[in-house]
């Protein structure tokens, strides 16, 4: 791992009476992200399946939390039509407060 990556975690609650809910109760989004540009490197996220998991990860790898925020939301909220999707989009929202506050708390960058 580069020194210039940091990984940042969000939660948020999942909807009442989905498998995903009966496994995890909250649902967790983990970044490692590159600092300079707010590049995604990689991504998890506790869903019910594998496939939902690498689907976020697809939409999420490669975008900014710098500029790009908004355009993942939007993605998510058109190619996402599960019932975690609202809590997704909240952990993302999380990640990116997590990561400007970081940033901004070290000049340097």
């Amino acid at each position: 791992m580069e020194k210039d990556t940091v990984i940042f975690s969000g939660y948020a609650q999942l909807p009442s009476g989905t498998v995903s809910s009966e496994i995890y109760k909250v649902m967790a989004l983990v970044v490692v992200v590159d600092l300079e540009k707010g590049t995604i490197l990689e991504s998890e996220c506790t869903l019910s399946t594998r496939l939902a998991e690498r689907f976020v990860r697809e939409l999420l790898v490669g975008k900014s939390l710098r500029s790009d925020l908004t355009e993942m939301i939007a993605l998510i909220n058109a190619r996402y039509q599960g019932t975690a999707r609202k809590s997704i989009i909240c952990a993302l929202r999380i990640i990116a407060d997590k990561y400007l506050s970081f940033v901004d708390g070290n000049s340097k960058l």
